[in-house]
């Protein structure tokens, strides 16, 4: 991976498991157990993403399988009444798609599904057409970014960006994907800025700041 920012395209799966609108509910369950997947994007003509079918769109069939809804149920969950019926995609799936495209950023990405509450989100080019998946674990792998990696992208980045003079007296050390910055600065204005940044660099879990203006230099006792 390369250094920040990374971009959808960076970490989604290219391979996607996707179905056609007359996908028939078994075989959409067969495929989310075969390949471990929440969801499955459907598909029409030459691959347009129309929807998405999800466990939460198939869970209704269960739901009222022994019993009939009540009128509160009637009126309050018309959708899903409708699904526990459904027997192909496209009357389970969830449509228009909630989708990404590939040069959104992974924090867009992240945003996008904890707003709309989905697990995975279709990347589709800019015509809809699929062109992988995001989930989110895929979403995290930038954590899983080695600590030599982090700390090199912190010293070029931003250190030696924002201290030209004095980054060879700064240190960065970064372990368990924590980043320690220390060291004597001109001026104060500058180490919450650099803190901010360092906390931007994809892979980072947090950043302890030990940045000093010169003039509160002291000898250690």
């Amino acid at each position: 991976m390369h250094g920040s920012p990374h971009t959808v395209g960076d970490v989604m799966t290219r391979a996607a498991v996707a179905v056609g609108r007359d996908a028939p509910f078994k075989d959409v369950v067969t495929l989310m157990d075969q390949w471990s997947v929440s969801a499955l994007p459907v598909l029409e003509g030459e691959g347009r993403v129309v929807g998405v079918v999800s466990e939460a769109d198939l869970l209704p069939k269960e739901e009222f399988r022994d019993s009939a809804a009540d009128r509160f149920t009637q009126r309050d969950r018309p959708a899903d009444l409708a699904k526990a019926g459904g027997v192909t995609a496209g009357e389970l799936m969830s449509a228009p798609a909630v989708t990404v495209h590939a040069d959104a950023t992974l924090a867009e990405a992240a945003r996008i599904m904890a707003r709309r509450r989905v697990k995975r989100l279709p990347v589709v080019d800019g015509v809809g057409m699929l062109e992988g998946v995001v989930s989110r674990a895929d979403l995290l792998k930038v954590f899983l970014r080695e600590d030599e990696e982090l700390a090199e992208e912190v010293r070029q980045d931003v250190i030696e960006q924002l201290f030209p003079i004095s980054a060879d007296h700064i240190r960065v050390e970064v372990a368990e994907g924590v980043v320690t910055l220390t060291g004597w600065i001109d001026g104060p204005a500058l180490a919450p800025v650099a803190e901010r940044l360092a906390r931007a660099v994809e892979g980072v879990v947090d950043v302890c700041c030990h940045l000093a203006p010169v003039s509160v230099r002291c000898d250690p006792p």
